[in-house]
């Protein structure tokens, strides 16, 4: 049986619909008496290559370093934990959820929810699909398994993981994991990776090293606006990201919450 759970949050800035999702987290926590973390300052700052990168000085001058990668301090965890959650601060836990981690076995290093594989709307799936294209068409040496939706990408909002992982770390710091020449390119947004976040370099990451999956069901991840209509409300975990596209950038909390 495992025992030693932690929720790895990164919250950085203010935004009263990231304080309500977190603390929708930590009332999780104490109901499942998981541990939880949240990060609200930069620990790894990985920055782009100023020489190189395609991306603007706009994308990570804020906070001095691209505050996506940030997550990845998570897996400092593996080390004194058996499982770690890592969940974005947009989503919001819907309460009397049962334990996540008790959804990934223990052949399973890392589970998630691949995104073309949720109750999605037509014309989200046209979005993934052309995602998925600039994405990862040219990454060639493994099998994304392309069908009329895209690539088999999981949605790296919210990613659990057991202890085994950390020996496709092989011994790194989550700084030096990044730092790794492969994934230079991801970090400095070269070409069609302009805009991309940690995702695009995680699924690479879990392909390449042939890493044991598991797929969630999108009960744990639901994309608010990317479902179809009535799905959202059957969701354990709603996650409302691309703040920009929600009325008022989300920050009318109780009008939101109105629609889970």
């Amino acid at each position: 049986m495992k025992t030693k759970q932690l929720i790895y949050q990164v919250k950085l800035g203010k935004s009263k619909l990231y304080d309500h999702c977190v603390n929708s987290v930590s009332e999780y926590c104490k109901t499942h008496n998981i541990g939880h973390v949240v990060q609200t300052t930069p620990i790894l700052n990985i920055k782009p290559d100023p020489f190189t990168s395609n991306r603007s000085k706009q994308s990570w001058s804020r906070f001095g370093c691209l505050p996506v990668y940030e997550k990845e301090n998570a897996f400092t965890y593996l080390k004194s934990y058996d499982q770690v959650a890592i969940i974005d601060a947009d989503i919001w836990v819907r309460p009397g959820s049962a334990n996540i981690f008790d959804k990934i076995p223990d052949n399973a290093s890392f589970a998630g929810v691949v995104e073309r594989e949720m109750p999605i709307t037509q014309k989200y799936a046209q979005k993934i699909a052309n995602y998925s294209r600039m994405q990862y068409n040219n990454i060639r040496n493994v099998d994304w398994k392309w069908n009329d939706r895209g690539a088999e990408f999981f949605n790296m909002g919210m990613m659990v993981m057991n202890s085994s992982l950390l020996q496709y770390l092989n011994g790194e710091t989550p700084k030096q994991f990044l730092s790794r020449p492969r994934f230079k390119p991801f970090v400095d947004g070269a070409g069609n990776w302009k805009w991309s976040t940690d995702q695009t370099l995680l699924n690479t990451w879990i392909k390449e090293e042939k890493i044991p999956t598991k797929h969630l069901s999108y009960h744990w991840n639901g994309l608010y606006s990317a479902l179809q209509p009535g799905r959202i409300n059957e969701c354990n975990f709603v996650h409302f990201f691309l703040k920009d596209k929600l009325p008022n950038r989300g920050e009318d909390v109780p009008s939101l919450m109105k629609t889970v």
